[in-house]
């Protein structure tokens, strides 16, 4: 076992983070929907842990593939221009998502775990981008996730730290 390991106490942390997150979008009544790639519909997962997120919930798209992305509302020439694994990237999967589903929070994640995309050319293991559009008020993040045992580990990894830039976000505009 490595030192970049999550322990079950990581875990149940994270578990008690989305609950915490979850509550306070239905307190606020705010919706949400995510845009997910590397993560693979975790955040989403996640989010519904939680009773009554149907309430706030608005749907998810798991776009894994670049095929995906484009259908879902990336536009092929910002894959081409910027990258897959590209701000530009994420920024439009959170606006296209938060759009379609008619919903307050976007979230766009897009990113390399622990091996290299032998399909794109921008992939370096445990780069992540995500995006947060928040009523049109956007924010980006570039995190670099350290190794981790398995790829479960990296998408909990991501998905804890889009919670604490999403809690910040309800602070400010709420």
């Amino acid at each position: 076992m490595t030192n970049n390991t999550l322990t079950v106490d990581q875990l149940n942390q994270i578990h008690k983070q989305y609950a915490t997150l979850t509550k306070a979008l239905i307190q606020h009544n705010i919706s949400i929907t995510t845009m997910e790639s590397c993560t693979s519909g975790l955040i989403a997962s996640l989010i519904t842990d939680t009773e009554g997120s149907s309430a706030i919930f608005r749907g998810a798209y798991i776009t894994y593939s670049n095929q995906a992305k484009i259908k879902a509302g990336v536009p092929s020439e910002i894959i081409e221009k910027f990258g897959v694994y590209s701000i530009e990237t994420a920024v439009v999967m959170a606006t296209a998502c938060r759009k379609a589903f008619s919903a307050d929070i976007g979230i766009g994640v897009t990113g390399s775990m622990g091996n290299i995309d032998p399909a794109n050319g921008d992939s370096v293991p445990g780069e992540v981008f995500f995006a947060i559009d928040f009523r049109g008020n956007i924010t980006q993040h570039h995190i670099k996730i350290l190794p981790q045992e398995s790829r479960f580990d990296y998408k909990l990894a991501v998905a804890a730290a889009v919670a604490k830039e999403i809690n910040k976000l309800i602070l400010i505009y709420n």
